[in-house]
């Protein structure tokens, strides 16, 4: 189904592989008539070709790209914008597109989160940009529809921020990295490797998109073999994929923990375009004569079959057919994987989902930038035609991801088939990716076409005892499921004509409803601020020394962004830094708010020249007996975590920025899951520091000394010693790992808005 080359590999011609090993000079002479170096070859790539017409460093190894379009939703734009304000915005530079489709219900928290899409849409009209209103459209079918263009990148404050199918490059990072492009600042990076992804075949009937990206995730997450990297789609197999298929594929590609992806281009592309009234943004895009790639995922579709991703993450991955085969064996390394994942707060047993020796679920969902596609409902209507989802706990809900899919899905009878089984279809939201939406009843099992199945992200709270599951599926399954009244069924078992009909875009309820100002800034117009829309707070620059206290310890092998900051209910908190802060780990460790405030009030009474208390007191004269010189005067106080891997996840920068707010200064972690987090760190201030080994020399509670930080930075250490206060100022070492000339001055600074600030 998949395999990964253990080396990399030259493609010729588009079509031959070469394994990069000790007869790939032969081989390349044979095809090509000469033998080009590794560098030219890496060249050829379709990434390649597009970062170097963004790059303005002149050097290809250190890339500063900027972008040609920005986009964010609203639970990300407010914080962006009021980060840009602070940082001396003026004008939009580039086209920048405010979805609201996260915090669409306006359910939560009185009227905040329509005193959000009010600041969004006044803030697109001060400051250049486009507004679309709640229900019309979640963030990446928008961009499908009305941004994407070949050879153009595209950055957004949401993970998955993946347009390649379409032959653009996205990516998706906290809101830091979209205030630089707002400020007419770079996207820094060195120049990333490129993976090749060949695919070959052609899918059976009744395997749909979230199958073949389900059977990739299964195979290269936990080896981290595309981490960080950009996947390249290739091979003949593409070509018989439609662009929805494509589409279905990319935007998972997120859950590989790639940087980004891109595809080849072809005349179904175009024609996609061509729909969307916008033919003039399709060309074709395809490797060079010879291309070298960091490594190669081969993907023979004809060989993936229904895929299931158990809780609680995209890669615990099998085939349906595996898990009703298998049913005793999955389910007890689903619940024993689940003692790690929740950490025991509550008890999880799936036992009760199998009757006559069948598995049952209790819920499905159809949703999203990744379910929400016209041909993933199109295929399960056509599935669902006839049947009745019963009248038993099973339920079936279906999102198109925008109401112009929603609109052609009512005129060719599509929405007709679903609603007639007892399905329920609702507007374009992106609640049930990330707990806001449908959530399951406790200990109820759901199967959802979405992004991501981490603990808590179909709503349900472990501090309070409540615990349900989601498993990720194809749209096909779900209905094929939902047949059998949630007797979990792959698509492939029933016999279905699938009807595909021709999808036609009508783009006339935008220009009905959503605001464009086509670039043009109104700075006449008064931004409308709500009342739970607060500026960040003060953030103090480095000092000379940094007495720190470790105030939570993580273990687990990954931490996802949810779990340093829960998705869910506390969406309508991110336009208030202080109020959101307070679920900062509540759900991985409760006590953690507690703990950091307490450091933070020592840090208080420093600059105000009060008793430190907290330990403080006592840990800063153990380290003045070894370093005289560090004193209350140029030593901050602050907190830091441990954790093994955080990161992996949502490219929300609240997981950063609600520690800092708290007080804290540094993460510490054997490696960082996602670039993006480590960005999130470093753009609010925070050391990322690394250290090797999971055997600490501190445990949580401890004092830890850093003497010189500044310096260090300010001169490019690498290596910083560290103390242990109490017994005896144990040292050791921790790394920082690369930084940019500009991220070191931000950390120096305190924050971006710190060093935006000064640097005006």
């Amino acid at each position: 189904m998949v395999k990964l080359w253990n080396s990399g590999a030259y493609l010729v011609n588009g079509t031959e592989l070469i394994a990069d090993d000790k007869d790939h000079e032969a081989r390349l002479l044979k095809a090509l008539g000469r033998c080009p170096d590794k560098e030219e070859a890496a060249a050829g790539t379709m990434a390649c070709g597009i970062l170097k017409s963004h790059n303005t460093s002149g050097d290809m190894k250190k890339l500063k790209i900027r972008f040609d379009k920005l986009t964010s939703h609203d639970i990300t734009f407010v914080g962006i914008i009021q980060t840009a304000r602070a940082s001396g915005l003026e004008r939009f530079p580039v086209p920048y597109v405010l979805t609201n489709c996260h915090n669409s219900l306006c359910a939560v928290g009185g009227t905040i989160n329509e005193d959000d899409h009010m600041f969004g849409l006044t803030c697109a009209k001060k400051y250049g940009g486009v507004y679309v209103p709640p229900h019309q459209a979640v963030i990446h079918q928008y961009a499908r529809e009305m941004l994407a263009s070949c050879g153009q990148m595209i950055l957004g404050s949401d993970s998955h921020t993946r347009y390649g199918a379409l032959g653009t490059m996205a990516m998706g990072e906290g809101g830091p990295e979209l205030v630089k492009q707002l400020l007419n600042k770079t996207y820094d990076i060195n120049m990333p490797g490129v993976i090749g992804i060949y695919l070959t075949g052609k899918p059976e009937k009744g395997v749909g998109p979230q199958d073949v990206a389900l059977a990739i995730i299964g195979a290269v997450f936990e080896c981290g073999y595309v981490n960080n990297k950009v996947m390249e789609f290739i091979g003949p197999g593409v070509a018989n994929l439609s662009a929805d298929f494509r589409i279905g594929v990319d935007v998972m590609t997120t859950e590989t923990t790639c940087l980004s992806s891109i595809w080849t281009t072809d005349e179904k592309i175009r024609d996609f375009y061509e729909i969307h009234g916008r033919g003039g943004d399709y060309k074709e895009l395809k490797p060079g004569p010879v291309a070298y790639y960091d490594g190669i995922v081969e993907v023979d579709l004809s060989s993936v079959k229904p895929m299931i991703s158990m809780p609680f993450h995209p890669s615990n991955t099998y085939t349906i057919e595996e898990v009703n085969a298998n049913l005793k064996d999955v389910l007890a390394d689903v619940e024993k994987r689940a003692k790690v994942s929740l950490g025991g707060a509550v008890e999880f047993s799936l036992a009760d989902k199998v009757r006559d020796n069948a598995f049952y679920v209790e819920q499905g969902i159809i949703a999203g930038c990744a379910g929400g596609g016209f041909e993933n409902i199109c295929d399960a209507a056509d599935i669902l035609e006839g049947a009745s989802i019963g009248n038993g706990a099973f339920t079936l809900s279906v999102y198109p991801a925008s109401m112009p899919v929603y609109m052609e899905l009512i005129k060719n009878g599509a929405a007709a088939k679903i609603l007639e089984t007892g399905a329920v279809m609702k507007t374009a939201f992106c609640g049930p990716c990330f707990g806001a939406g449908d959530t399951p009843a406790n200990n109820a099992f759901s199967i959802r076409h979405s992004t991501r199945n981490f603990p808590n992200r179909e709503g349900s709270k472990l501090q309070s005892g409540q615990i349900a599951s989601v498993a990720l599926m194809d749209a096909r399954s779900i209905a094929a499921t939902a047949v059998n009244k949630g007797r979990l069924t792959a698509a492939t078992e029933l016999d279905v004509n699938y009807t595909k009909p021709r999808y036609y875009f009508d783009k006339g309820i935008y220009e009905k409803r959503v605001f464009d100002s086509k670039g043009e800034a109104d700075p006449s117009v008064k931004i409308q601020l709500g009342p739970n829309i607060k500026d960040w707070p003060e953030m103090s620059a480095l000092t000379e020394n940094l007495l720190l206290k470790v105030v939570s310890e993580i273990h687990d092998p990954v931490t996802t962004t949810d779990e340093l900051i829960p998705s869910g209910e506390t969406s309508s908190y991110r336009s208030n830094p202080l109020g959101l802060a307070e679920f900062t780990l509540s759900r991985k460790d409760p006590a953690y708010v507690g703990r950091a405030k307490e450091v933070q009030a020592a840090e208080r009474a420093r600059l105000s020249g009060g008793a430190l208390g907290a330990g403080a007191e006592e840990a800063l004269k153990e380290a003045q007996a070894v370093f005289p010189d560090a004193g209350r005067e140029n030593t901050g106080i602050g907190s830091t975590i441990f954790a093994v891997k955080p990161g992996d996840g949502s490219a929300r920068e609240q997981a950063a920025s609600c520690q800092k707010v708290l007080g804290g200064w540094a993460n510490i972690a054997c490696g960082y899951a996602t670039k993006r987090y480590r960005s999130n760190l470093i753009n609010w201030g925070m050391l990322p520091f690394l250290i090797d080994g999971e055997e600490l020399p501190f445990q949580n509670g401890d004092w830890l000394f850093i003497p010189g930080i500044r310096r260090a930075v300010e001169e490019k250490k690498a290596e910083i010693t560290v103390y242990a206060a109490g017994g005896g100022m144990r040292s050791f070492t921790l790394r920082l790992g690369e930084l940019t000339d500009d991220e070191r001055q931000i950390i120096l600074d305190g924050c971006l808005i710190n060093y935006y600030r000064e640097n005006r």
